[in-house]
């Protein structure tokens, strides 16, 4: 079977690191990727991408028709503009369209072509709370439930290394939040709750603080450390860690990236009770969820104090990593799925096309 990508991974952003991950298991089940970056790739991620088996086309959109494998392939975007800028492209090339929208409302560019043109023929969710709030917004366009479908964010564990760093009663407990520097990622309650967790010896290390992000946060605490975003790669960041406590300021996590990092490389995590986290984190188990900013400041304090609680979430954490949010084979059978349900006449034009595709699936 063969797929159409519009865009590239990158170092930066949920997106960009999510598609990586999905090529990775894609290419493992041997699905059949070409790349559109539309742009000039990196040599880095070019070559990272050639490994894999991936074909990538440098081609400008005005000559897509030239590639002959396009027509009538599907084509997915992940939370990528060129995919809605060019959108009608590959509707006249008669392309079935796949789109992966890691936030909880519509573009604007989203809206506009649901009501000019048509929805897609595909929508995937990554949890539960992002399905909850996207699908009422595209009921208004017509949308219906079978054209979505809960798809979680990949993630290959052999990414982050499980290298938990061990505790010992009145060390230096070190916390921290990494998130790109979007002024809805970071709360300006960040430095009183870090600041009242009841552990004397403690120290803060953030990774993703700009000059806004230092201005919506106020005056560092002596405890604390402010990396620029990108300064240190995040295995070495998720290595000098005890507890990520990520505090949003405005941000609904869909999916949390930063949360599977933390899990895969042995890093604990204490979440507020909200949005995609308590799909992630089985509270007292995997992680912690706290409720409120004191909660938060508690659940930072027990885990410092209980290396042996600390331990167990580790462990168990990693343990449900494995075995059903980063497992493959699941995350494969849903896109298996999806690329099924391609083959309904009744929603595409395509549908002997993907009849065809769908049995070349399945045999392998």
């Amino acid at each position: 079977m063969r797929l159409f990508v519009i865009g590239y991974p990158g170092d930066l952003g949920g997106a960009c690191t999510e598609l990586w991950h999905t090529l990775k298991i894609w290419r493992r089940f041997g699905l059949e990727v070409h790349l559109l970056p539309l742009g000039r790739p990196g040599p880095k991620w070019r070559s990272l991408v050639d490994g894999l088996g991936c074909v990538t086309h440098d081609v400008q959109p005005e000559h897509l028709a030239a590639i002959p494998e396009l027509p009538g392939s599907p084509v997915i975007g992940f939370c990528n503009s060129d995919f809605l800028t060019h959108a009608h492209r590959f509707r006249a090339l008669d392309c079935p369209l796949i789109w992966v929208n890691c936030m909880t409302w519509l573009f604007d560019a989203e809206k506009k072509i649901y009501t000019e043109h048509d929805l897609f023929d595909a929508f995937v969710f990554q949890s539960d709370f992002q399905r909850s709030e996207l699908e009422p917004q595209l009921a208004t366009f017509g949308y219906t439930p079978e054209r979505g479908f809960l798809i979680r964010g990949a993630f290959d564990l052999d990414e982050l290394p499980f290298a938990p760093r061990s505790h010992q009663s009145g060390e230096v407990f070190v916390v921290g939040r990494m998130a790109r520097p979007d002024l809805d990622k970071w709360s300006s309650n960040t430095w009183p709750i870090y600041n009242a967790i009841q552990y004397a010896n403690k120290r803060a290390i953030m990774l993703g603080v700009d000059e806004r992000i230092h201005q919506k946060l106020g005056p560092t605490p002596p405890f604390a450390d402010c990396l620029r975003p990108m300064a240190i790669p995040v295995q070495q960041y998720l290595s000098n860690l005890h507890c990520l406590m990520p505090i949003n300021g405005g941000a609904r996590e869909n999916w949390p990236r930063a949360g599977l990092e933390a899990m895969a490389a042995g890093v604990p995590v204490v979440a507020q009770n909200e949005w995609g986290w308590r799909e992630m984190i089985v509270h007292g188990e995997s992680g912690f969820l706290a409720i409120n900013d004191f909660e938060l400041a508690h659940f930072a304090a027990l885990l410092a104090y209980d290396e042996d609680l600390r331990q167990s979430i580790i462990t168990h954490a990693h343990q449900c990593l494995r075995e059903e949010l980063a497992n493959p084979e699941l995350i494969w059978n849903e896109w298996v799925r999806l690329f099924n349900s391609l083959n309904d006449d009744t929603h595409h034009s395509s549908g002997s096309y993907h009849r065809q595709m769908i049995e070349e699936l399945a045999n392998g």
